[in-house]
């Protein structure tokens, strides 16, 4: 709902309630947003923050575990850095929530968290975690193990290793199953990765798939049928052109980025009109900075390409915030001005899509954030 005059009240880092300014409840303090916009604060559910640092090299890049392709034990939260600069200047543009995700050197790369971005340790920025498993298919894998005499080097060893994984991490579930179920038997020895896995195998989280070309995303639609997986498809590159295919199988995608160059053959087809194409045909799709191949603090930026090459502004709107919170699994927190939920706002100067507005404030957990970037 669209509310011109509105108000939001916070209290305790929570949102109590919203509306016609002429409903707002009178106590209380105040902050004028006098002929602002506010907006949710906006929410990309596939990124590498704090995990490819601004300025570094090797040194702040820990995203990519590239000595085995299958890790799953990997956590992204171990390798996140918080007072990494990207935080702030993404703060600063409104961003509030994020996913970070191991990168997609690895068929399965590991553990994606969900966290806020404003916070010095990490472990106090948390909404979920696991969030979600990060699965790799296409160019990355192949050029990664291409070098090291090892598997995959191509498509139908990174679908057959991800497979192996899988049927592994069932025996085992069933395996522990059985020993619970009696006590003659005992369990199997402890496997870090197909513990890891477990949460996957037993559907309480999603598998986030790296997939760019047709044949990929639907090799990761295989997959996940075959195992009974909930799944979201990162990136889509070509998701446009079998969108029809895609809503038939009930996919969720999140689309991008592409306000970046194409850096390998996959990404011949990149357009941002990608997400217009995609709502049209039925699949509302979420939009991703896939920070840092395009900075976070570009998100709205992002949005608004999409939007000058066709897509409806509440649409995009929507890609960054409601939609994007709904596939990240953070719906319940983030995403819209509603009761209950946390109070993260960013108030604009004006029609975010306008190239003059500028962010005026960002409120996180109902705290104002002030940056100098």
């Amino acid at each position: 709902a669209v509310h011109e005059p509105g108000y939001v009240a916070i209290e305790n880092g929570k949102i109590v309630s919203c509306g016609p300014m002429d409903q707002c409840p009178a106590d209380g303090e105040r902050v004028d947003a006098a002929g602002g916009w506010v907006l949710p604060g906006l929410v990309d559910i596939h990124t590498h923050l704090g995990l490819f640092e601004d300025s570094l090299g090797f040194e702040g890049e820990d995203g990519n575990e590239d000595t085995d392709p299958i890790t799953p034990q990997l956590r992204a939260l171990d390798g996140i850095n918080p007072l990494e600069r990207s935080f702030a200047e993404s703060r600063a543009a409104g961003v509030t929530t994020v996913l970070v995700s191991p990168g997609s050197a690895n068929p399965i790369g590991g553990q994606i968290v969900a966290i806020k971005t404003a916070g010095r340790r990490v472990d106090d920025m948390v909404i979920r975690q696991p969030a979600a498993m990060k699965m790799a298919l296409g160019e990355n894998p192949k050029h990664v193990y291409n070098g090291k005499n090892q598997a995959p080097v191509t498509r139908m060893a990174t679908a057959a290793l991800i497979r192996q994984c899988l049927r592994e991490a069932q025996e085992y579930d069933r395996a522990l199953q059985r020993a619970r179920e009696e006590k003659e038997i005992d369990p199997p020895d402890f496997d870090p990765k197909l513990d890891a896995m477990l949460p996957v195998v037993r559907g309480e989280i999603p598998v986030h798939i790296h997939a760019h070309r047709a044949d990929d995303l639907f090799t990761a639609i295989r997959i996940a049928k075959e195992f009974h997986l909930s799944y979201v498809l990162i990136h889509g590159t070509q998701a446009h052109l079998v969108a029809d295919l895609l809503g038939q199988e009930g996919a969720q995608v999140v689309s991008g980025p592409y306000l970046t160059d194409r850096s390998k053959p996959e990404l011949q087809g990149m357009t941002p009109a990608a997400p217009a194409l995609l709502w049209r045909a039925g699949l509302p799709c979420a939009i991703t900075t896939d920070h840092p191949e395009t900075p976070l603090k570009y998100l709205m930026d992002c949005a608004a390409a999409a939007v000058k090459h066709g897509m409806d502004e509440g649409d995009a709107l929507a890609a960054i915030t409601i939609q994007s919170a709904r596939i990240g699994g953070v719906f319940d927190r983030v995403g819209s001005l509603e009761p209950g939920k946390d109070a993260d706002l960013v108030v604009y100067s004006g029609n975010p899509f306008h190239y003059q507005t500028t962010v005026r404030m960002v409120f996180i957990d109902g705290h104002p954030v002030k940056e100098e970037v």
